[in-house]
């Protein structure tokens, strides 16, 4: 993507968004995360962050999504304890190389450790890599136009990979049936199928694979709730069963957090078998044209959901560590060279 077409972008984008604020409903926090965590011991960490997300996002805007999809990945498999930024080792697989998350793009690792590098260097090792984690996807959000919202922080890293039979069992399919979907996502905490669909609007950006979705364009198993249209122009990027190649998720504003992936399924033009299945089953069709109707409602309902996800199963207080290189386990001597048990500000519960 043009450079300048980039920042002009992303300068149009911002005068659209909302802050969520404290008058807004939020999920009830878990205990060991809060609001002011790193207040006091950290005053410049989300500025820090934001600012080389927005460079970052000037020249390849494709990272916004890239980093949303590393949290939703994270925290879904085993909670969101910066366990997928673990490289593998002689003794096992990392759960990067695990079949879902060979699409997860390999700079966005890079980005988040540079970001950890210097976040250390501004207030110390004291900020966890999963706590970085979340306030990237918030950015990726805000930068691309979508809702700003604060972040409780206070995580900790955990120190166990998830083995490559629990990350398949662990991360969503995009051919699932709603119900099952919906069942999926209530085992995790995420007991609303409100849930569900505004968590899918992370859609409104990005993009899918082929192998994602050339199914649905072609016989033994071509689908008819997909636009005619659509479907033609979709061919033209998959031209064949076993093409490979890329569409935007969301084909009318592809790099704007908006709204206008809902409009889409409306429409007949959601990409993943997923997708558009919110509009057709009856349970979640509602909520996708109240979502669609009304892009403020999505934005506070997205916020709510994706906060209530970015506390599942997390480390707080003395459990788990706070990396101090986010794809490696610290070792003992650097563990008690950084001192950062008891860094942060005192947990508002």
């Amino acid at each position: 993507m043009n450079s300048s077409y980039s920042v002009s972008l992303i300068s149009l984008v911002l005068v659209s968004c909302i802050l969520v604020t404290s008058a807004q409903p939020t999920p009830p926090l878990v205990g060991g995360l809060s609001f002011d965590f790193h207040r006091t011991n950290c005053p410049s960490l989300e500025t820090i962050i934001r600012d080389y997300l927005r460079e970052i996002f000037s020249s390849d805007f494709g990272m916004a999504a890239g980093l949303l999809r590393i949290h939703f990945h994270d925290c879904f498999v085993q909670g969101c304890d910066g366990s997928l930024l673990l490289a593998g080792s002689a003794s096992g697989p990392g759960e990067q190389e695990a079949p879902p998350n060979l699409t997860l793009r390999p700079r966005t690792f890079v980005i988040i450790n540079e970001l950890r590098n210097r976040i250390h260097r501004a207030c110390g090792s004291i900020v966890s890599c999963s706590d970085i984690v979340a306030l990237c996807a918030r950015d990726a959000v805000f930068l691309s136009g979508g809702p700003d919202y604060r972040v409780p922080l206070g995580r900790r890293d955990g120190v166990n990979l998830a083995t490559r039979d629990d990350t398949l069992a662990n991360l969503p399919f995009f051919d699932s049936p709603i119900s099952e979907l919906i069942k999926f996502f209530a085992d995790k905490g995420l007991n609303d199928p409100t849930d569900l669909v505004a968590l899918s609007g992370g859609h409104t950006i990005g993009r899918s694979t082929c192998s994602s979705f050339v199914g649905r364009l072609y016989p033994p198993n071509q689908d008819p709730t997909i636009d005619p249209i659509f479907a033609e122009s979709l061919r033209r990027i998959c031209p064949s069963p076993t093409a490979s190649g890329f569409s935007p998720l969301d084909i009318r504003t592809p790099n704007v957090f908006d709204n206008q992936y809902f409009v889409a399924l409306q429409n007949g033009r959601g990409i993943l078998n997923s997708d558009q299945r919110l509009f057709t089953d009856p349970t979640t069709r509602p909520i996708v044209n109240s979502f669609a109707n009304n892009q403020t409602l999505f934005f506070e309902r997205y916020v709510f959901s994706i906060l209530k996800m970015g506390m599942l199963n997390v480390l707080t207080g003395t459990q788990g560590q706070i990396r101090t290189d986010c794809s490696r386990r610290n070792t003992v001597t650097t563990h008690l060279a950084t001192g950062v048990d008891q860094q942060g500000e005192t947990a508002a519960f």
